[in-house]
Formats: C-alpha cells, sequence, structure tokens
C-alpha cells in the first residue's frame, strides 16, 4: 500500500528531488513566510536609518543586512524542508551537541556587547547567538529522546531529556538568558503533554517552574526588575514600553502613512523588539492584523498537517517547532501592548537580527519538511488498509 498518501497527493517512488518537494511541501505556508520576509523589509525602512543615523552608518545599511541575512535564511529554509525526517533528526541531534557546547563556553569565549548579558560571541564583522540555534535542535534532540523512549526495551528518554533541559536552563540563567530559558521550558513540556504526559506529573512541573521563577525574582536583580515595571500601574514616559503604547495608540486602523511614523525615532530597539510598534504607527491596525493572521496561518496549518502524522517523533518535533515559532510571536506582540514583561525577543522574519533569522529559517525548514505529504503517513489511511 506505499501508493496511499495524504490527501490526493501521490508521491511515486522515482520522482526528482524537486518535483517531489513541490507536490508535498505546504506552498501555502511557504506564502506565509514569504510575505511576513517582505513585511520585515518594508518595515526596515522605516525603522532601521534612525538607528543608521545615530551609529554615523549609511542610512540602509541595517536594511541591506537584514535583507542579506534574511535571504540566507530562506535559503536555508528550503534546503532543510527538502531533506528527509532521517536526515533533519542525524543532523539535529549532532547541531544539539555543538550547540550545547558554544553556549556552555559563552562565560570564557563570549561577550555582552555592553548590555549586561554575556549572550554572543564577537566574529567581528557580525555578532553570533547560540542561543537562538540552540531552540530548534533541542526540540529534535528531545522529540528524539521522547519518541525512542516509547519504544519496546527503549531508553528512559523523557528523564533524559528533562536533565538536560534542567542543565540548559542553567546555562542560559548564568547570562542571564531567562526568555530562552523559558522558551525551551515551554518547548519540552510541550512535548511531554503530547507524548501523553500524566496530568498530575504536568502540574508537578508547572509547579517546580514557578518556584523556579520565584527564585529568580528574589535573586536577579535583572528578573526581579522587568517584573517590577510589569506590574507597576504607571508606565514611565521615557521607557520603550511607553513609546511603543504611545505609537500603536497613534496609528489608528490605517497609521500615519509611510515614513510619517515618529517612534523610530526615540524607540532604541524600534527594529528588532518593538518592530510591531513601527508597523502599527506607520500602517495602522490594517498591518497589524495581517502580520497575525500570517502567523496564525502558518501555526494553524501546521497543526493540522501534524495531526495526520503517525510517526511519533515527527509528529514530536513538529508540534515542538511549531509551538515555539507561534509562542515567540506571540510574546514579541504581548510585550508591545504591555500583555507581558518586557524581553528581548525578535518578531520571527520580520524583526532584524541575523542570529535570528538563520535560526528562524532552519527551524521552518524543519516545520515544512515534518509536515510534507508522505507515503503512508496518514493514520486514517491506515485504518483504511488494515479494514481490507
Amino acid at each position: 500500500m506505499t501508493e496511499l498518501a495524504h490527501g490526493t497527493v501521490i508521491v511515486q517512488s522515482g520522482e526528482a528531488v524537486l518535483p517531489r518537494w513541490w507536490r508535498s511541501v505546504d506552498r501555502v505556508s511557504i506564502g506565509c513566510i514569504l510575505a511576513l520576509f517582505g513585511i520585515g523589509i518594508l518595515l526596515g525602512f522605516a525603522s532601521s536609518p534612525p538607528l543608521a543615523e545615530r551609529t554615523g552608518l549609511p542610512p540602509f545599511h541595517y536594511v541591506i543586512r537584514q535583507a542579506f541575512y534574511g535571504g540566507l535564511a530562506l535559503v536555508v529554509m528550503l534546503v532543510v524542508s527538502m531533506l528527509s525526517p532521517l536526515t533533519i533528526r542525524r543532523l539535529g541531534v549532532t547541531g544539539f551537541f555543538i550547540t550545547v557546547a558554544a553556549v556552555a563556553l559563552l562565560p570564557v569565549f563570549g561577550t555582552d556587547f555592553g548590555q549586561g548579558a554575556v549572550r554572543w560571541y564577537s566574529l567581528g564583522f557580525a555578532a553570533l547567538q547560540p542561543s537562538e540555534f540552540l531552540k530548534p535542535v533541542f526540540v529534535v534532540f528531545s522529540a528524539w529522546m521522547i519518541a525512542a523512549s516509547q519504544e519496546l526495551g527503549g531508553p528512559p528518554g523523557k528523564t533524559v531529556s528533562l536533565l538536560v533541559t534542567g542543565i540548559l536552563v542553567g546555562f542560559l540563567a548564568m547570562q542571564p538568558d531567562f526568555g530562552q530559558a523559558a522558551l525551551l521550558i515551554f518547548a519540552w513540556l510541550v512535548l511531554y503533554f503530547v507524548a501523553g504526559a500524566p496530568m498530575a506529573a504536568l502540574f508537578a512541573l508547572m509547579g517546580a517552574v514557578g518556584a523556579g521563577g520565584v527564585y529568580a525574582y528574589n535573586n536577579s536583580e535583572h528578573f526581579a526588575r522587568r517584573i517590577d515595571g510589569f506590574l507597576t500601574a504607571e508606565v514611565s514616559p521615557n521607557t520603550q514600553l511607553a513609546f511603543a503604547e504611545e505609537a500603536i495608540r497613534n496609528g489608528g486602523l490605517f497609521g500615519a502613512g509611510l515614513g510619517e511614523g515618529s517612534v523610530k525615532w526615540t524607540l532604541p530597539d524600534a527594529h528588532t523588539d518593538f518592530i510591531i510598534a513601527v508597523a502599527a504607527e506607520e500602517y495602522g491596525l490594517a498591518l497589524v492584523a495581517v502580520i497575525i493572521a500570517l502567523f496564525a496561518a502558518i501555526a494553524t496549518r501546521g497543526f493540522f498537517r501534524l495531526m495526520r502524522e503517525r510517526d511519533p517523533f515527527i509528529r514530536l518535533a513538529g508540534t515542538g517547532l511549531l509551538s515555539l515559532f507561534a509562542l515567540q510571536a506571540f510574546i514579541n506582540l504581548a510585550v508591545a501592548v504591555r500583555m507581558l514583561p518586557a524581553k528581548g525577543m525578535t518578531l520571527p522574519f520580520v524583526s532584524y537580527g541575523g542570529s535570528s533569522l538563520l535560526s528562524t529559517g532552519i527551524a521552518v525548514g524543519m516545520i515544512l519538511a515534518f509536515t510534507r505529504t508522505r507515503p503512508q503517513g496518514d493514520i486514517r489511511d491506515h485504518l483504511i488498509a488494515q479494514g481490507r
């Protein structure tokens, strides 16, 4: 029954790589990703010239860099999406150990670029943030371990992956980077839940996470300052949150017009963490709604495709990666409207940032590979075949 496939797509064994990829990949999701990248470049033209002027660089310096890294990310995404799940698993696990070593060596060879957190390696021509690349390969490694634990005589993958998660969270907290640490915890909990975890165990783990948050609040001035700023009834008028809120209010339904916004001149992170404020001020709620709809379409289509997948590893890894992708977008948007505490997190494919763009390209490439239609990949086809 090897000719069976999802829906009406039939993948022939002798078909060339590119036609087979084009017939099986989610082309709508690819279109949404390209649209997000295009919006990011458009907003880059609006948000980055003030920063370039302050740093004495050509007006479109950051736009050119964003186009370069974004284009490279798209190429990486397409290449990864053509790989088989087995190849992605092997490369992901190998990349996981390499990335863990890079994160562990940050206190020795890393730099903080004057921001108080040692998160980067300075390469001279660019900066590399290994924690960005850790996220997709961590999901692949954890999904592999948890899926293996479900096999007869398999290893204690859930326990091993939990211990690894704890170690990595400790490394990230030392930088400090509590946001990335929280994302890893969230990703592991999603995988654990999808794998069929008991609710009692999930509640116990969430209680442990809450206790860890209380400990971080009492022992980290950086963490406590972010939480206190979020809980304060009134926002100081000279903070990034205040500038962002004012820009969003001024944008209205259709915005002030291209180049007419003022927040980019006062907001230091207008091209990265608060890019949505620029979108809201210059293009209004209309463009913000389009951006949200694009992210929602990618996540929804991916989850529906994964629901038909029988392979435990593919189902776990795809769900974890999609959840991280959607959560990062939600956090970025929620911070701008003060639904969450301030956190330096970019908007995938829209914000400026070389490491973020490349790691997102890798993650989305994996998502596209895991959600491709494959022969006998649908559980309903399997049940029909068994009934004949």
